[in-house]
């Protein structure tokens, strides 16, 4: 898919290589860490570097230490990874170079204070769940850990830091990607407070984590880094654009709940192609199995429905080949998907996407890409 190639890695990274000066560690931490590290390795051979991603994308890497580690909810080879880089950052001796992309920020877990790690991922189970968008989310993790929100440059002082982002993030808020390691923090944490609260779970995160919050003061300032945007949402959407001329864009990105994005992609698709790009959220309220482009995918079929359209197929997934903690990138729905599904509004309402997807053979399964840049969709209709 001309999305997913635009959001190469190694290519953005080999691009972006030339005013970098040799640095004396590299650390790359994402979903498209290895191959984001693979690129400067061939440019600076013999650099002492550490890799953390996802276990689909975790393999070998010449020249490199490699960690698999959990996503979207932390683990403790995710810790150790974390304590591993910590370690490595404070005894660099000369400029460091990060390499970040989206998934950092649960793949490297750094748990702050006297939170746990269990803490952490039952926090992150939460705001899973909770309907929060990604900058919300990473707002409220930054504030829960050593290495987020700057974390990564106050370990690396006084060394220079220079960071190479991909962007999983729509608006590519560089403090948002992966929680902003080389970046100030979103917000503070009384707004986590506020968010946890507005999203009705406060109640329902650790008792450490609250206290946590409630005592924590400002931080210190940060030191500097360079931080340099190398591939993003919006530069895959435009380049799946370039690749059929005649496609019409969906220009705001596609974001909030999968209902309301089913419908606002429905009333602005035209004849022919239609592309977009974008992150919506699902609020759980049952125990299925899914994830949020499975379930915007049969919530567009079910606009479709309702709208009469006879001859269309949708496609909706995951930059990075998973959507939510399934082996699916997404859906692939048409007119014929919905009456070979038994009872989907039971299944949506249990959150089972990807059950209702199963039965009708429109799951979008896929290998893990190597990259993140959030979600695509290409809708083919014709009247």
């Amino acid at each position: 898919m001309a999305g997913v190639r635009a959001a190469d890695p190694f290519a953005a990274v080999q691009g972006a290589l030339g005013p970098v000066v040799q640095p004396a560690l590299i650390i790359a931490v994402g979903k498209a860490a290895r191959l984001m590290a693979k690129a400067v390795l061939e440019r600076f051979n013999g650099i002492p570097c550490l890799v953390v991603t996802n276990y689909e994308n975790a393999k070998p890497l010449a020249g490199a230490q490699v960690f698999a580690a959990g996503h979207p909810v932390p683990d403790q080879n995710g810790a150790d990874a974390a304590n591993a880089v910590i370690a490595a950052l404070r005894a660099a001796k000369g400029p460091v170079l990060g390499l970040i992309s989206g998934g950092g920020s649960a793949l490297l877990p750094a748990p702050a204070g006297d939170i746990s790690l269990a803490d952490k991922a039952r926090v992150n189970e939460i705001l899973l769940g909770a309907g929060l968008d990604i900058t919300a989310m990473n707002l409220i993790r930054q504030q829960l850990s050593d290495i987020k929100g700057g974390g990564f440059l106050r370990h690396a002082s006084p060394q220079r830091v220079t960071a190479l982002i991909l962007s999983d993030v729509i608006g590519d808020d560089l403090a948002a990607i992966a929680s902003g390691p080389t970046v100030g923090p979103i917000g503070t944490a009384p707004q986590a407070i506020e968010l946890l609260k507005d999203a009705g779970v406060w109640k329902d995160v650790p008792a450490t984590v609250r206290s946590h919050l409630e005592a924590k003061g400002d931080a210190d300032p940060l030191p500097t880094a360079v931080n340099v945007l190398v591939g993003s949402n919006a530069q895959s959407v435009d380049a799946m654009a370039r690749a059929v001329p005649a496609a019409h864009v969906i220009a705001k990105p596609v974001e909030g709940d999968v209902a309301d994005a089913a419908k606002y992609i429905c009333d602005n698709a035209a004849d022919g192609i239609t592309v977009w790009g974008g992150e919506t959220t699902v609020v759980l309220k049952g125990t299925g199995r899914g994830g949020r482009n499975q379930e915007l995918a049969l919530r567009i079929a079910q606009e479709a429905q309702q709208r009469g359209w006879q001859d269309y197929v949708c496609v909706q997934g995951g930059s990075d080949g998973r959507d939510g903690p399934t082996d699916a990138a997404g859906g692939i729905v048409d007119q014929d998907t919905l009456r070979k599904i038994d009872n989907l509004p039971a299944l949506l309402a249990n959150n089972d996407s990807y059950a209702a997807l199963s039965q009708a053979g429109d799951l979008l399964v896929t290998d893990a890409t190597g990259t993140n840049v959030a979600d695509l969709g290409v809708l083919i209709r014709r009247n």
